[in-house]
């Protein structure tokens, strides 16, 4: 109950810290959504998709992710912040959960991606989305987005501990918001060069982003959401591991 307590009470100091941090959070959430609005209607006329559907409700998924990367460099920087600041060392001292700090980003970070998640679905229906889930299609996309947010989430854990300047911490964003590109997020991979197309119907975000459209506008999600679980809990798994690793050799250095 104590490491309980002692979470909830860091989640929140993580919870105020972002709200401060307006900057960060507008960014994280509108470059998504300007994205969004730039593809769809600047380019979604000229994009084939081979799909009966309009392209907003093809490119939905894909921002989707896109927004939830962008997230996770808030989370990372915050951890960096933490760590080269002594904040942590001084939590070190505290009669308090040594693994609390880790989770109160954790959640932190979970909870501004299913907020800003929200706020792009309600731009994406504004725009001309228009989903055919009912509720339990709804329901299998949230817990599938909740889980690639908890993998997302501890790969900026494990990148804030790792380094050693914010400025580093920073550079993690570029590395994960260019893998949504490199998907089938936003044009279909068939339309792609050889080894480009071979390295997006390999990597674990294509499996995500197909399923959510899938759910989102076909009820099913197909074969795809089986290889999407798959990633998202070997990736968690690993994730939260190495970062634990890390913040345990940190606290004894």
């Amino acid at each position: 109950m104590d490491r309980i307590h002692d979470s909830f009470i860091l989640f929140k100091r993580c919870l105020l810290l972002s709200i401060r941090n307006v900057e960060a959070l507008i960014t994280a959430v509108m470059l998504p959504v300007v994205l969004m609005v730039v593809f769809v209607y600047l380019f979604g006329g000229a994009v084939e998709t081979g799909a009966d559907t309009a392209y907003v409700n093809y490119v939905v998924p894909g921002v989707i992710v896109l927004c939830v990367s962008q997230c996770a460099g808030i989370t990372a920087l915050s951890v960096n912040a933490d760590v080269s600041k002594g904040i942590a060392d001084r939590f070190r001292s505290m009669p308090i959960a040594q693994s609390a700090l880790l989770t109160g980003h954790v959640l932190a970070s979970t909870i501004r991606n299913c907020l800003t998640t929200a706020l792009v679905i309600l731009v994406a229906v504004l725009i001309g989305f228009s989903p055919a889930a009912g509720l339990a299609q709804w329901l299998l996309a949230a817990g599938l987005l909740i889980l690639y947010m908890l993998v997302i989430t501890w790969l900026a854990v494990l990148v804030g501990l790792a380094v050693k300047t914010p400025d580093s911490a920073g550079g993690m964003v570029f590395v994960v918001v260019i893998l949504p590109y490199l998907s089938s997020g936003f044009v279909p991979t068939e339309t792609m060069p050889g080894i480009l197309r071979a390295f997006s119907e390999n990597q674990p975000l294509t499996p995500v982003i197909e399923s959510l459209r899938s759910l989102f506008l076909y009820s099913s999600p197909g074969d795809r959401i089986f290889q999407a679980l798959l990633w998202c809990a070997a990736l968690l798994l690993a994730f939260s591991a190495a970062a634990a690793i890390v913040y345990k050799r940190k606290r004894k250095a």
